[in-house]
């Protein structure tokens, strides 16, 4: 358990990146519990519960929108907040349509360590 107890369940299908961002909030205390694509990020959500999702919508065996809506269509998952992290050279359709799918928020890889506690500071609140 991180010192804050904030739980961070990031999924993503490169394990680099998982890596990065563990590096980056563990510092802060979260703890980040890492999911390798979809399928498995649904049922780590599911089963952990945690204070935030860090999803990735490029993902090869459930892209993030799924995940994305299955959450939301569960009763048990559907507050939990989730940011969206896009590509660069995602189309700003993909940026729209988070707007009307209401995500929490959202960053573009590659995104530096700042946005990265920027953007989950902003959901759940400052870490001293």
């Amino acid at each position: 358990m991180g010192e804050n107890g904030k739980r961070v369940v990031c999924i993503e299908d490169e394990p680099e990146m998982i890596d990065l961002v563990r590096l980056i909030l563990g510092r802060r205390g979260f703890e980040v519990i890492g999911a390798h694509g979809g399928l498995e990020g649904l049922a780590m959500v599911a089963s952990e519960k945690p204070d935030l999702v860090l999803l990735d919508l490029m993902m090869p065996d459930m892209d993030g929108w799924e995940v994305y809506q299955r959450m939301k269509s569960d009763e048990a998952l559907r507050d939990i907040p989730v940011v969206v992290v896009t590509a660069k050279a995602q189309s700003i359709d993909k940026v729209l349509g988070l707007h009307i799918a209401k995500v929490d928020d959202y960053i573009t890889k590659p995104f530096g360590p700042q946005e990265l506690l920027e953007s989950v500071e902003k959901i759940l609140g400052p870490i001293d």
